[in-house]
C-alpha cells in the first residue's frame, strides 16, 4: 500500500502514466508542492472525489507532509473502488529531504 520517494521519482522520470495526488491542505500547498501534483486536500476528499473518475483506471500516488494522511486517503480510495491507488511513504518531507534537498520543509 506504500512506495517509497525514489521509486515515485523513477515513474515520473520515466514518464509513467501516474496521477501525483497530494492530499495536504490549501495553506501547505502554497508553501511547498512537487510539480505536477493535484491538489485534492482530504478534508475535500469525500465531496471532490468525482474529480478522479477520469483517473480511475491509472496508478494513483498520494502524498501529504509525512504519509499518515495519505495512508488514509488511499485506504479509502482504495475501498472505493480505486484499485490502483499507493501512498509515498514519509511524504513531501521525505521527498524534500531525499529527492530535492534545495525544497523547502515544514
Amino acid at each position: 500500500m506504500e512506495i517509497d520517494c525514489q521509486s515515485v521519482k523513477a515513474k515520473l522520470d520515466d514518464g509513467s502514466d501516474v496521477v501525483l495526488l497530494d492530499c495536504r491542505e490549501q495553506s501547505e500547498w502554497e508553501t511547498v508542492r512537487i510539480e505536477g501534483a493535484v491538489l485534492l486536500p482530504m478534508s475535500e476528499l469525500r465531496g471532490r472525489v468525482g474529480e478522479l473518475e477520469q483517473h480511475r483506471g491509472k496508478e494513483i500516488i498520494v502524498y501529504c507532509h509525512h504519509g499518515v494522511r495519505s495512508l488514509s486517503v488511499a485506504g479509502w480510495l482504495k475501498q472505493n473502488g480505486y484499485t490502483g491507488v499507493v501512498s509515498m511513504a514519509g511524504g513531501i518531507d521525505a521527498w524534500a529531504e531525499n529527492i530535492d534537498p534545495g525544497m523547502s520543509r515544514y
